[in-house]
């Protein structure tokens, strides 16, 4: 298949791009600066895309998207957040449209759309609570993709969880505080803290590109662990103790309107990939981890 993606610079893209051209897909990379070979030049900020270059495609991916770890008090941080996101998708999503025969669309979104839930499982039919700032970031980014299902297009939402891999944050920024003595559970630690490995990822994502899979999908572990229990599995693998815990009211302070998403609890399981067939090499928190330290 014909694969264009968006995004392959960033962290889940290089490794994406690889696993989809081993399995014998034609992959091209839309980059915002002059393209070489078997790329495609984009500016999503002006609406410029090659329409004929998506029309040819049989699928689109849309990583896109400046970096989620930031100065959370920053109202330029929150906004840039928004739209290099929502830009992107409704670009892609248009341009699907408008092609004769929509290619399908893989869009990238996040695990915050559901926002605090409490211990409810959450599978991807869930509802999206509260006013947290993922949470709405990641209700509008999925609303940008609506051209392409008008359209007819085979539309997945990639609700991705916290990649955990120690070159890429959160674990990269956690595995220094672990290492040194100073892991702490956060809150009460009772929260529901989703994640996924970036091998499960990668090849989850593949699963979706090859597979007819429509629809919201929870890219996350089957067994999504508290931040106690995430919390005790860390301290574990870096062979530390982290009896110590961070009150909820420091973190407010800190993390501002981040905070939520920190305190806030989702329980949620991978229905959508399970129930099409896909089988998780990392199933829990340990393994996650251990996939994320040890590559």
């Amino acid at each position: 298949m014909h694969v264009v993606l968006a995004g392959a610079s960033g962290f889940l893209g290089s490794h994406l791009r690889p696993l989809l051209e081993e399995h014998g897909h034609q992959v091209t990379p839309l980059v915002r600066r002059p393209a070489r070979s078997r790329e495609s030049s984009w500016d999503p900020y002006s609406g410029h895309v090659d329409h004929g270059l998506i029309a040819d495609a049989d699928v689109v991916i849309n990583l896109a998207g400046s970096p989620t770890a930031g100065n959370p008090h920053s109202r330029k941080w929150a906004k840039e957040l928004e739209q290099s996101r929502v830009t992107t998708t409704g670009v892609l999503a248009q341009a699907i449209a408008n092609a004769p025969i929509p290619p399908a669309f893989l869009a990238g979104n996040g695990i915050s759309y559901y926002g605090d839930h409490g211990s409810q499982v959450l599978d991807e039919s869930a509802a999206s609570k509260g006013s947290a700032l993922l949470t709405k970031v990641t209700r509008a980014w999925q609303a940008a993709t609506q051209p392409a299902s008008d359209a007819g297009a085979r539309v997945a939402i990639l609700r991705t969880a916290p990649v955990m891999d120690e070159r890429n944050a959160p674990l990269k920024l956690m595995l220094p505080v672990f290492r040194s003595g100073l892991g702490a559970r956060i809150g009460s630690g009772q929260q529901y803290f989703p994640m996924i490995s970036l091998r499960d990822w990668v090849a989850a994502v593949g699963f979706l590109t090859e597979q007819p899979v429509s629809g919201p999908v929870n890219l996350c572990c089957e067994s999504t662990p508290t931040n106690a229990e995430f919390t005790t599995a860390l301290a574990e693998l870096t062979r530390r103790r982290a009896l110590m815990r961070t009150p909820a009211s420091l973190v407010k302070v800190a993390a501002g309107p981040m905070a939520p998403e920190v305190l806030g609890s989702m329980n949620t399981k991978p229905v959508a990939l399970l129930t099409a067939g896909y089988s998780f090499a990392d199933q829990g928190v340990r393994e996650v981890l251990q996939s994320g330290i040890n590559g």
